[in-house]
């Protein structure tokens, strides 16, 4: 049997008219022995000497089949053309009279290696290729027909041209490279899993020669990894396209356990190529890590995120056809498997916070936990209320001590309430149900303090007034007690939220304080902790009277004019300009956020007022309706305000005039349709007083002749259907939660201290998750434990605090007999160190530094930290300045042991760092003990 003919594509047949172009001068006719390859284009143009040619190429099997070819060119053809035949007749069957007329008088052999080697500018090959004759002939024909094969200028190696040819047989060429540039990408198991998903990847490699496939396989095995055989097996079966939802489902192979209809249900899935475990176990992990990468980038493109949902859509749906779905509740990828972990996440906050931590602990290690916010929020929500309801029954012992525990605690329930309530975002109906039951026990407790609070207002509001406040702050004397004090350098800017509730206000104290804002307070008294400022409203509460009242600083009722009037006449009556704007006067015009007068008005001396009506609006238009979330940018004009404010060094007050309740689903008996008196969604005038109202006369009621009635329950109301109202008695309308915010940076005023968000938040809020580090260790950065001897721990007068109760705030943990830091501050190394820094802090501060973030796990926010080094009787105003210089002390040779994350919102020490930098080796083991009793203890107290 005669061996087969050589295959001749058009990039041969370029290479040898190259390499004989001088020849080509004379003659017309090429020989070549071999086959030319179907498909390839039987005319086309070379440029030969500076010259285009025409090039037309016949293949022929026998003598009279070439001495037609050559009879036809020479009859229809143009003088320059030149007629490629590609033939396996011998010469000497062909005779003088064809050879005569051919290159070179003879049949020329296709010599590969010299063909590869031009095609290349190679000078020379890898000695290994002229072994493979299979790379030689896919490189030969796969030459990339735009711009040809890049050139190498020296020895072309063998993992060059593998990697050339690969590129060019995958399709993975990068596309923007510019021409006659080596245009290859990385060759990983990232970009060819990726590949797999492309239209025609997988295709294009189970269409290659038998030997070229192995050949390729084996070869990026070494270079892409072990997973790649897998990958290129299912490609050649047909699979490739769904290679990353069967690896993912090939995880269900992890557990020595697996059932054995689990493994035919999964070779059912493979077919005939279904690896060994081990192979499989491999395959599975690099889709694995390719799908991490590929969530975290879906975090902020949407492109990105509907390439991922594609194939984790697709698992599922293989996973539902085989049966597996319910033996992969525990996957991290699945969308079924985050559904499943969220409704057990739910169900098991019902059974106990503890066991609703354990499960939330497992959905936050979910992949789809970063995509999927909402629902995460959800789940974390149910835990947190959990956790409140578990805490003894609070109770309402003063009107001052409620409007206190609203926005330190009670308000984050609200918050809370609002998320059950809107239930699960993707309408999981088992999620929801579990969801709503959550909130209406809340929702009861929420509603027997609202009840009491209603009682004690109404015999508090029969007497209180703004000079007898029995302990209140109320909201006429906001201005006087809160914004009055802050007047230093430069004026304070009013911010005023219509509408803003203690939940509104915890959201964007959050926020703002990621925007580079510090909340301040008035220094408590000794045994008092900070806590966030509150006021109560006037009765009704509504803005016709609580606004004016809070504007003009007495009580009193009116529109714009009274409010803009009695602002200015107020700071005039303590020499100071001031200016107050609403609505249109608060934007500009083209170009600019906000008008060129309140600019003015900013860059002077004077206080500035600013009435901000999104809330209210919100309320009123239903834009809000059922929404769980405000943020900064919801709010119009905002966060243009807050950039101007900093800008100014201004210190800013965000307060409401009032709070508000969300429509839940309002009664329909006949308290909702009460017309007689009803004046307003939320108070009326009579003297019936039904179930869930409540009467109130006195000098802080501003309507209704001194006597209203108003609902305590959040379900009345008394015109029509809107997506929120206020007005009523309820505690989330009458407290008017007050935030005083500082630039990062600049110095907290006399008489101010931070607030941190360790001490705003509830315990029972934060959430403390970990996942696969030891208890003693657990310690989340975002709620770490803060000693506070400045202000020791005060039973609160609404929620006394017991073991089943985690204080908002907590205590110091008691000291091991020799701290890290006394450790430290006692090395010599810290010594040395100390000599260069000039006007270093104490020993005992830079030691208490250290102990609290060791404390608190290695992170604090830089207010909680300020709040710990107040015992050492060196509190800083400007804690970031203080911690710049602690850097320069344990910074040694510019390691960052200590230093600013998250933006500079949080302070971190690397404590292995520290030790290894100060501490001698024979004291390691020691100290591992000490930190460890320190972490537990502290993991006790929280």
């Amino acid at each position: 049997m005669a061996p087969a003919l050589p295959r001749v594509g058009r990039r041969t047949v370029e290479a040898l008219l190259a390499a004989n172009a001088k020849d080509l001068g004379e003659r017309s006719l090429v020989l070549v022995h071999g086959r030319y390859a179907p498909g390839a284009p039987p005319r086309f143009t070379v440029t030969l000497d500076g010259e285009a040619r025409r090039v037309h190429v016949r293949d022929e099997a026998s003598v009279l089949g070439v001495v037609a070819a050559l009879h036809e060119h020479r009859s229809a053809a143009a003088s320059s053309d030149v007629l490629v035949v590609t033939t396996g007749v011998d010469d000497e069957q062909l005779g003088w009279d064809v050879r005569g007329r051919a290159v070179r008088r003879k049949t020329l052999t296709v010599e590969n290696a010299e063909v590869v080697l031009q095609r290349f500018g190679a000078t020379a090959l890898d000695p290994r290729m002229y072994r493979e004759r299979w790379l030689l002939e896919a490189l030969v024909e796969a030459e990339p027909a735009e711009d040809g094969w890049p050139r190498v200028g020296g020895v072309l190696t063998r993992d060059a041209a593998l990697r050339a040819l690969t590129a060019e047989r995958l399709g993975l060429r990068a596309p923007h490279a510019p021409s006659g540039q080596d245009r290859q990408v990385t060759l990983d198991a990232d970009t060819l899993l990726a590949w797999s998903r492309t239209p025609a990847g997988p295709r294009r490699f189970a269409e290659l020669g038998v030997t070229e496939r192995l050949e390729l396989k084996k070869w990026l095995a070494e270079v892409a990894g072990p997973a790649v055989p897998v990958l290129l097996s299912l490609a050649e079966a047909g699979l490739g396209h769904d290679a990353l939802p069967l690896g993912l489902l090939g995880a269900a192979l992890r557990d020595p356990a697996a059932q054995p209809d689990t493994v035919l249900a999964l070779g059912g899935l493979f077919g005939q190529v279904m690896p060994r475990r081990s192979e499989l176990a491999v395959f599975t992990d690099a889709v694995e890590g390719t799908l991490t990468r590929w969530i975290a980038d879906a975090r902020t493109s949407h492109d990105a995120r509907l390439r991922v949902v594609a194939v984790l859509d697709r698992a599922d749906e293989l996973a539902a056809k085989a049966g597996l779905t319910p033996g992969l509740t525990a996957s991290r990828f699945l969308p079924s498997s985050f559904t499943a972990q969220l409704r057990r996440t739910v169900t098991e906050a019902r059974r106990s916070p503890a066991a609703g931590q354990a499960a939330l602990a497992d959905l936050l290690g979910h992949a789809l936990a970063g995509l999927r916010p909402d629902q995460v929020q959800a789940a974390e929500t149910a835990v947190r209320v959990a956790r409140w309801l578990s805490s003894p029954e609070p109770a309402v012992t003063s009107v001052a001590a409620a409007v206190r525990a609203q926005v330190s605690d009670w308000g984050w329930v609200d918050r809370a309430l609002t998320v059950l309530w809107a239930g699960d975002p993707d309408g999981d109906l088992e999620t929801g149900r579990d969801l709503r039951a959550l909130y209406e026990q809340a929702r009861e407790r929420r509603q027997r303090l609202d009840q009491e609070f209603a009682r004690r207002v109404a015999a508090w509001a029969a007497h209180a007034t703004a000079q007898h406040p029995d302990g209140c702050l109320v909201v006429e004397n906001v201005l006087d007690t809160v914004v009055r004090p802050l007047i230093g350098q430069a004026a304070p800017l009013l911010l005023v939220l219509d509408g803003m509730s203690s939940a509104v206000a915890a959201q964007l104290g959050e926020e703002a304080e990621r925007d580079g804002w510090r909340e301040i307070v008035p220094r408590p008294e000794a045994g008092e902790t900070p806590a966030r400022l509150a006021a109560v409203s006037m009765l009704p509460s509504i803005t016709r009277v609580s606004r004016a009242s809070l504007l003009t600083g007495e009580a009193a009722g009116g529109g714009q004019s009274a409010e803009t009037s009695g602002f200015t006449a107020f700071w005039k009556r303590r020499r100071k300009a001031a200016a107050l704007f609403h609505k249109a006067a608060i934007g500009g015009e083209a170009g600019h956020a906000l008008s060129h007068e309140l600019m003015t008005a900013l860059a002077s001396d004077a206080v500035v007022g600013v009435i901000l009506n999104t809330i209210d609006e919100a309320l009123d238009n239903g834009r809000h309706g059922r929404g769980t979330t405000w943020s900064l940018a919801d709010v119009t004009h905002l966060r243009e305000l807050l950039a101007a404010a900093r800008s100014y060094g201004r210190p800013v007050v965000l307060v409401a005039d009032h709070g508000h309740v969300l429509e839940r689903g309002s009664r329909s008996d006949a308290q909702t349709a009460v017309t007689e008196g009803a004046e307003s969604a939320r108070w009326r005038t009579g003297d019936v007083v039904g179930e869930g109202e409540i009467a109130v006369h006195g000098p802080r009621v501003r309507e209704g002749g001194g006597a209203v009635v108003l609902p305590w329950r959040e379900d009345i109301r008394y015109t029509g259907r809107r997506a929120g109202y206020h007005g009523g008695a309820s505690l989330a309308e009458v407290t008017v939660p007050v935030l005083v915010l500082l630039p990062a940076g600049e110095e907290t005023p006399k008489d101010w201290v931070p607030l941190p968000r360790e001490l705003a938040t509830p315990g029972w809020w934060r959430t403390h998750v970990t996942r696969d580090v030891p208890e003693s260790a657990a310690f989340s950065a975002d709620q770490p434990t803060v000693p506070t001897p400045a202000w020791p721990a005060a039973p609160s007068e609404s929620a006394p605090t017991t073991e089943a109760q985690p204080s908002a705030r907590t205590e110091a943990v008691p000291p091991v007999a020799e701290s890290l830091g006394s450790t430290v501050v006692s090395s010599e190394v810290y010594a040395a160190q100390k000599e260069y820094v000039r006007k270093a802090p104490e020993a005992k501060v830079v030691a208490a530094v250290i102990d609290a973030l060791v404390t608190a796990g290695g992170t604090m926010s830089p207010a909680a930290l300020a709040a710990a080094i107040s015992a050492t009787g060196r509190v800083r105003r400007n804690i970031e300045g203080f911690v710049a210089t602690v850097q320069r002390l344990l910074n040694v040779e510019g390691y960052p042991v200590l230093g600013f994350i998250d933006s500079g919102h949080a302070v971190k020490l690397d404590v292995p760092l520290l030790r290894e930098q100060f501490l001698p080796k024979s004291q390691d083991g020691e100290w591992d003990k000490q930190a460890d009793d320190v972490a537990s203890r502290g993991e006790e107290m929280r």
